[in-house]
C-alpha cells in the first residue's frame, strides 16, 4: 500500500523558513509528477509547486521566488523549501503524487501544518 509521509511542519515568525518533506512507501518506482498542495481555513485547498520526475517545476504565482520543491527519485521524495514565509502562507500543507498514465494526483498525504505568526 502506498503511502505518502509528510514532516516539517510547525510555527515559524514571519520572514523565517521552513524545509517540509515527503517520503512515499510501499511502491518500487517513482511517480510521474509530485506536488505540494496548501489549504488554509475558509479556503480551496490549492497547488503550490509540483515537479516532474525530470526536474520541470511549476509553481503558484504568490509563492514564486520565495519556495523551491525539489526531489529525490532514488528515495521516492519530494521537498518543499520555504524561504521569505509570510504570514498568508499559513495553511495545511499537502504532498501529492501522480503515477503515470494518471491526469490527476491519485495519492496523498495526511498534511502537516505551516503556521506563520507575524
Amino acid at each position: 500500500q502506498v503511502q505518502l509521509v509528510e514532516s516539517g511542519g510547525g510555527l515559524v515568525q514571519a520572514g523565517g523558513s521552513l524545509r517540509l518533506s515527503c517520503a512515499a512507501s510501499g511502491r518500487a518506482f517513482s511517480f510521474n509528477v509530485m506536488g505540494w498542495f496548501r489549504q488554509a481555513p475558509g479556503k480551496q485547498r490549492e497547488l503550490v509547486a509540483r515537479i516532474s520526475t525530470w526536474g520541470t517545476t511549476d509553481y503558484a504565482d504568490s509563492v514564486k521566488g520565495r519556495f523551491t520543491i525539489s526531489r529525490d527519485n532514488a528515495k521516492n521524495t519530494v521537498y518543499l523549501q520555504m524561504n521569505g514565509l509570510k504570514p498568508e502562507d499559513t495553511a495545511v500543507y499537502y504532498c501529492a503524487a501522480q503515477s503515470y498514465g494518471i491526469d490527476r494526483f491519485d495519492y496523498w498525504g495526511q498534511g502537516t501544518q505551516v503556521t506563520v505568526s507575524s
